[in-house]
């Protein structure tokens, strides 16, 4: 075993931001928020435990960097989390709204929000203003937002919502690290106060170049043409979303490492062939180099107008890894070079562990990176020929991308596309041929007005990737739906599948049995037998056909979640037709397991509603009367709570709450969930029909 780990020698650095996303991690999963002291402590433990690594021999030494580089992600996280903290909104607000526009996008139901800041809001002083605030406009605005311009309306705010059930995403702390301290609505037009084009000029740039692709090329083609080349997605269309989400082609959206690679790539060319029709330069200078630099400065400025997403940052580290090689004359490809871009992400954005896009990435390149390490070392009589070995690079690579991915991407989105490998052998030739060179040659020539002649393939180009996406998403059975696992299993998966790809020798093939652990634990898993959304605005129960929905409109967004974590295709109005038995006057009734599921809907219902009985569950939208003798959950007491679920065991139906699972972090605000859960929360429901 001691010779097994000093192999390893020279092979370790990969394992270093493993060492500190187990230590973000840790973080994140923290049920209380660390005292500063603490986060110091660690961080002076870190630095001491480095320092004594060097005198330590044999395993002692990695494995006490190991150590270190996790308090090391511990206190990283911490202080990323308190260096962005600001005020949250903590009641419902209604009245004037002013800010900046510094973002611009779309919501899941397809309305367009305005990111502001600078915000000032009426009756409230600045110290208890949040930072930024997201509005979202009415469907019908003819409003045309301009980066950096001030603009007031009049809408609706309130605090960051937070998960839709336990163990959900947790929107709040999303929320937190862009500094958002408000969402809401307006139902009236936004006003110009103030249009200043010398603001966020980056930003202006960006939304100026979308526009004029946009114009340029019409319809879905062109805000696709737009997405890929400034990241600006706010002209697309749900249908175009779906159908990309669908095939499996929704990456290429994602300005990543094909879109970097491409460009650098073509960059690169570009620039060292012109250099060798100047013999004079040619002759006296280093030209690879030269065009290297060249390369790494177009990719900066991608990254800079492409809005510098999380997949992008990557792929740009890459990329500049990559080239900075080449000055160096060192190999440019490797998994060092995958580690070290990972490193960098985490120390500067540490949430971003959590989120799907920089898993997707990172499973993706160090997949990609690893296979075809190998293939370098197969004997040459096995290597395909020269015309074919382009072919199967290609379909290899479509192939270990989407393997790598998929698990990911299930657990998140909860859906698989089946003829996602055929979509993707259909599209990315086409990306890399055509539709990249044909973006940067239109950029290069947008300055002498003639970016249309490098657009018109473009556009041919991306009419081909949207059909075949609408015709594979159209097809029967093309999407699969999946539960959503326990939060263990992605950690488990994706450590078993690293230590297959980094460790070396035969040992490695043990990282197999986590991964098979993780796929029992994933297939073993239940979903929540009732969910009660936040508000007490929406109940559902699972059936033998799926979940059952209280209502059949309102609290869309809740009803969505639900329904994609439960794996279920359906939507809200055919997840409302599974409730047996609705009332009038808003209130629905199921029997549970024995007793009687109630939901009131308002207050025209709650002037319907005549009692219970022990044997009651009641939710509310609104407050109940006091006095009753049956189990409630109504708005006050979910507020504190968060949404709840009834979870099935050999007891009865157990309560599981937000709070007994998220705790009380930083992200939640002052007030918004108890420290301690209430002590109700863990008594459990015993219906006599249950052993």
């Amino acid at each position: 075993m001691i010779d097994g780990l000093l192999r390893q020698r020279g092979h370790l650095f990969p394992w270093a931001p493993i060492s500190l996303a187990i230590g973000i991690g840790w973080y994140f999963s923290f049920k209380s928020e660390p005292a500063g002291w603490m986060l110091w402590a660690m961080f002076g433990s870190a630095t001491l435990i480095l320092l004594i690594s060097r005198w330590l021999g044999g395993i002692g030494g990695p494995l006490a960097c190991g150590v270190a580089l996790a308090l090391l992600g511990v206190s990283i996280a911490g202080v990323r989390t308190h260096l962005v903290a600001g005020p949250l909104l903590t009641f419902r607000y209604y009245g004037a709204i002013e800010g900046r526009i510094v973002s611009i996008d779309r919501s899941s139901s397809d309305v367009m929000r305005l990111t502001l800041d600078h915000v000032v809001l009426g009756r409230m002083a600045p110290e208890h203003t949040p930072a930024r605030v997201r509005v979202s406009l009415p469907g019908d605005t003819p409003f045309h937002p301009e980066p950096g311009a001030l603009v007031m309306t009049t809408g609706h705010l309130s605090a960051p919502n937070g998960p839709v059930e336990p163990m959900g995403f947790d929107f709040r702390r999303n929320a937190w690290f862009e500094r958002i301290g408000a969402v809401g609505y307006t139902r009236v037009p936004v006003l110009y106060l103030e249009r200043d084009k010398a603001a966020l000029p980056i930003f202006a740039a960006r939304m100026a170049l979308s526009e004029h692709v946009r114009a340029a090329i019409p319809g879905e083609t062109g805000a696709f043409a737009a997405a890929i080349m400034t990241g600006d997605r706010s002209g697309m269309g749900q249908d175009t979303l779906q159908a990309l989400r669908d095939s499996n082609l929704a990456h290429l959206l994602a300005i990543s490492g094909l879109h970097m690679g491409l460009l650098a790539g073509f960059l690169f060319s570009g620039l060292r062939l012109m250099f060798l029709m100047a013999p004079p330069l040619a002759l006296r200078w280093p030209i690879k180099k030269l065009a290297a630099v060249g390369a790494l400065a177009g990719a900066a400025g991608y990254l800079a107008l492409s809005g510098g997403n999380i997949a992008t940052e990557r792929a740009f580290i890459m990329v500049a890894v990559a080239l900075i090689a080449v000055v160096l004359d060192r190999r440019a490809l490797s998994l060092r070079a995958v580690a070290m871009a990972a490193m960098v992400v985490l120390v500067i954005w540490p949430e971003a562990l959590l989120g799907p896009g920089f898993q997707m990435s990172f499973a993706a390149t160090t997949a990609l990176v690893a296979i075809f390490a190998l293939m370098r070392e197969l004997p040459e009589r096995w290597r395909a020929h020269r015309w074919l070995a382009p072919v199967l690079a290609v379909c290899l690579s479509s192939f270990v991308a989407g393997a790598a991915t998929a698990p990911i991407g299930i657990a998140h989105f909860n859906q698989m596309s089946h003829y996602g490998l055929l979509a993707n052998l259909l599209s990315v030739p086409l990306m890399g041929m055509l539709v990249m060179p044909a973006a940067v040659l239109a950029a290069l020539l947008l300055p002498f007005g003639l970016d249309w002649i490098a657009l018109w393939p473009m556009q041919l180009g991306l009419d081909w990737i949207l059909g075949v996406a609408h015709t594979v998403a159209d097809w029967d059975g093309s999407v699969g739906y999946i539960a959503t696992p326990v939060p263990s299993v992605l950690p488990i998966l994706t450590l078993g599948a690293l230590f297959v790809i980094l460790w070396q020798g035969r040992s490695r093939w043990l990282g197999l049995l986590p991964v098979i652990v993780a796929i029992g634990l994933w297939q073993q898993g239940t979903r929540p037998l009732v969910l009660i959304s936040q508000d007490g605005g929406l109940v559902g129960v699972m059936t033998d056909v799926g979940r059952a929905l209280s209502k059949e409109s309102g609290a869309g967004f809740v009803a969505e979640n639900w329904l994609e974590n439960d794996g279920d295709g359906a939507d809200q109005v055919q997840a409302a037709g599974r409730w047996p038995h609705h009332e009038k006057d808003g209130i629905a009734i199921y029997d549970l397991r024995g007793l009687r599921l109630v939901h009131v809907q308002g207050k025209r219902a709650l002037t319907q509603f005549t009692g219970c009985d022990a044997r009651d569950i009641i939710v509310s939208s609104v407050a109940l009367p006091t006095g009753l003798q049956c189990r409630t959950f109504e708005p006050e007491r979910l507020s504190r709570t968060g949404a709840t679920a009834l979870i099935e065991d050999k007891k009865g139906l157990r309560l599981l709450s937000v709070s007994d699972v998220a705790g009380h972090r930083i992200w939640h605000g002052a007030g918004a969930i108890p420290a301690e859960p209430a002590p109700d929360q863990y008594v459990l429901i015993r219906p006599t029909s249950l052993p």
